[in-house]
């Protein structure tokens, strides 16, 4: 099952702009250790399921990790070789628009060095620049 959102206000959605960087979801606010995400674009639903189940194999039943992303965009396709005009195409899948700053997924009750290697296997599903950052607490 995908992730996708129950229900959503219009089915289809226009590309939209990813200008700027990300204004909220900046710092690690659930677990000591994220995956903080450098470069603009879309994440699908796909690579979310794909990161998450490799961090979760990684840790071996051990630790506890957060997904601060959601997606909820729909991305429409035509079929192949299909006439131009006719409409816009069906929803194909799903996306999570991603700004510079943004934290993908946060982690906890793991030594260090195993949520670098758990995140940084996670990094290598999702095709956009990420870094590892820990928990910095407010004074």
């Amino acid at each position: 099952m995908p992730l996708m959102p129950k229900r959503t206000k219009h089915r289809k959605m226009q590309k939209g702009q990813h200008a700027g960087i990300s204004r909220s979801g900046n710092f690690v606010h659930f677990g000591e250790f994220g995956m903080q995400v450098l470069e603009r674009g879309w994440i699908t639903d796909k690579q979310i399921e794909a990161a998450r189940v490799a961090i979760n194999r990684y840790f071996n039943r051990r630790g506890k990790v957060w997904i601060r992303i959601f997606p909820d965009k729909p991305v429409t396709k035509k079929p192949a070789e299909v006439r131009m005009g006719k409409g816009k195409g069906g929803v194909d899948h799903w996306v999570a628009v991603v700004r510079p700053g943004r934290v993908l997924f946060e982690v906890a009750n793991v030594p260090k060095d195993v949520a670098q290697s758990a995140l940084r296997r996670a990094a290598a599903k999702l095709g956009l620049k990420t870094r590892f950052v820990e928990r910095v607490e407010q004074v």
